[in-house]
């Protein structure tokens, strides 16, 4: 527990002032600031505003606990010594996801497809894999106040794929595969609740429409931090992985070789290195 002594910095009638805070130095908007008494008599109850601040009433001489909670993290409490003035500057109370897993702070998040791959990997002649990546794709997050409500969509062009290989990526963008004259997009919209899956792990439920067929499909999510770019906007950095079966898509094209070996295994690796720029779209330039 932390204790707080001093006059406060602010002006007029103002009691306790304080700023919630992530680890990280994000603001926690609508955060509950609880003071009780050394009774334990609560004597206020106040919420901080959209930059994670919060002002009160003057309150008595005297000293106080404050207990912070928010949902998704783990309260804190600390102890506030109150001077004659009845102002006190707690500054900034930190709070701890719950889970121990920092996150990116809520709001609309876009996926910036220069930064960003979109890749799947396939196995081949049951030795070996290869790999391919789509160049061309879309995508929003929404990251919301309580992280099980966030949210995630994209769509993808599938005539963008590239496996390094020309006559092999014709192939994959025929009817035998992607089908891409008749079925241009493959989108991805998330349908559930994000449940967390490990310390720095989430599963991320959802639809997957590939050649006009929608299938349920769960991403292995892993976030790997926010920081500021060089472009004067802030980067949230994820990786994700799922698998596929090809027959799920109605892409059964096989060739069977001598011995019973497939050339082509049945199913798909799909694998996201993903950044996403805080905002609802992407900056110019």
């Amino acid at each position: 527990m932390t204790t707080h002594t001093g006059e406060g910095t602010t002006s007029g009638n103002n009691g306790l002032r304080a700023r919630v805070r992530t680890k990280d130095g994000w603001a926690v908007q609508h955060a509950v600031l609880t003071v009780t008494d050394m009774t334990g008599q609560q004597v206020l109850r106040a919420t901080t505003d959209d930059e994670g601040q919060v002002r009160t009433e003057p309150l008595p001489q005297g000293a106080y606990t404050v207990i912070v909670t928010a949902v998704g993290y783990q309260p804190a409490a600390s102890t506030a010594i109150v001077p004659a003035s009845g102002r006190a500057d707690l500054g900034n109370l930190v709070l701890a996801r719950q889970g121990g897993v920092e996150l990116p702070p809520p709001g609309p998040w876009t996926i910036d497809p220069v930064h960003s791959t979109v890749g799947a990997v396939a196995q081949h002649l049951g030795i070996s894999s290869v790999r391919g990546h789509f160049t061309e794709f879309r995508g929003q997050i929404e990251i919301a106040e309580n992280i099980e409500d966030s949210r995630v969509s994209a769509a993808i062009s599938a005539a963008s794929i590239d496996t390094g290989n020309k006559m092999r990526d014709d192939h994959l963008k025929s009817p035998d595969f992607l089908n891409v004259d008749v079925h241009p997009e493959i989108t991805y919209v998330s349908t559930g609740p994000v449940t967390p899956a490990g310390p720095d792990r989430w599963t991320v439920p959802g639809e997957l429409t590939m050649n006009a067929l929608t299938r349920p499909v769960d991403l292995d999510l892993t976030y790997l931090g926010t920081g500021p770019d060089p472009w004067g906007g802030t980067r949230a950095a994820f990786h994700a992985t799922a698998e596929l079966r090809r027959e799920d898509f109605a892409m059964n094209y096989n060739q069977v070789l001598q011995a019973g070996i497939a050339a082509i295994g049945t199913t798909l690796r799909v694998e996201l290195d993903i950044q996403a720029v805080q905002g609802s779209s992407l900056p110019m330039g």
